[in-house]
């Protein structure tokens, strides 16, 4: 699954692909929001951690869990 994070400040948006479900990722997400955790962290697919404060979330965009096709579209 693709995920995309926005930080408040910073021109660039933090991009992964990680194995964990999308109500994982969106239940971690909440928590941050909500207060419960300072951090957000997330962990992609090759065991790199990501740790982001959680009053630096502009946003998180959540990928679809279905793999990418290969070849040419018509």
């Amino acid at each position: 699954m693709d995920v995309r994070i926005g930080i408040q400040n910073s021109p660039r948006e933090l991009g992964f692909e990680t194995s964990q479900s999308a109500a994982e990722v969106e239940q971690a997400v909440a928590a941050a929001l909500a207060g419960q955790s300072p951090l957000l962290t997330l962990t992609d697919d090759k065991g790199t951690r990501y740790v982001v404060p959680s009053a630096a979330l502009a946003y998180v965009e959540i990928g679809s869990e279905e793999s990418r096709r290969v070849g040419f579209v018509a």
